[in-house]
């Protein structure tokens, strides 16, 4: 008979995730996981192979978790424009009244991502799939009439990865509200509005 775990996965996850998120994978050792968590550190490395295991598999709980639930809830609207709007401008005030911790996707790219060639692949697969999400929606309001038709999706696509991107990065250096808001409108400012 198989032995079953002593503790839950997904619980530890999330604790897990909570400390890389707010230290970085640096700054995290695995006694902090330890304390954290509250698993033994024998069992977090049965289960997840040590630190950096447990570090790929908190980033991906992470994206399924809360970009993907993020991007889920904004398609949810009516209106593919308003998809987009509400990407940048829902997110805002989720930045700046939170615990101003950024984004962990793209904190983790900043960190490891430039001599860590599978964190880089790792983060860049995450980065494509947004792009590729502003490009359909932006393709979705040219059908709908609600963006001009000669707009290069996918340079507006890429475009507004590239602010919301900078958005996330300043969330957690320079945390103002109205600046962030000012990034946001800047970037919806990429899509021109059918003419009626």
């Amino acid at each position: 008979m198989a032995r079953t775990r002593a503790f839950d996965i997904e619980r530890c996850l999330e604790r897990a995730t909570d400390l890389f998120w707010n230290r970085g994978y640096t700054g995290t050792s695995i006694h902090d996981l330890v304390a954290q968590t509250g698993v033994e550190r024998g069992s977090l490395y049965a289960a997840f192979g040590g630190k950096r295991g447990l570090f790929l598999a908190a980033l991906e709980a992470y994206d399924r978790d809360v970009r993907r639930r993020r991007l889920a809830e904004a398609e949810r609207t009516t209106s593919a424009l308003r998809c987009i709007e509400r990407v940048f401008r829902d997110w805002v005030p989720e930045l700046i009244d939170g615990e101003r911790r950024g984004c962990f996707l793209t904190n983790t790219a900043i960190e490891l991502a430039p001599h860590d060639p599978e964190v880089a692949e790792i983060v860049d697969k995450k980065q494509v799939e947004i792009e590729a999400f502003f490009v359909r929606k932006i393709r979705e309001a040219q059908a709908a009439g609600e963006v001009r038709a000669d707009l290069d999706a996918a340079s507006a696509g890429a475009g507004l990865l590239a602010s919301l991107l900078g958005m996330l990065v300043l969330a957690r250096s320079r945390p103002d509200r109205r600046l962030l808001e000012t990034v946001a409108e800047e970037a919806l400012v990429r899509l021109p509005r059918a003419t009626q």
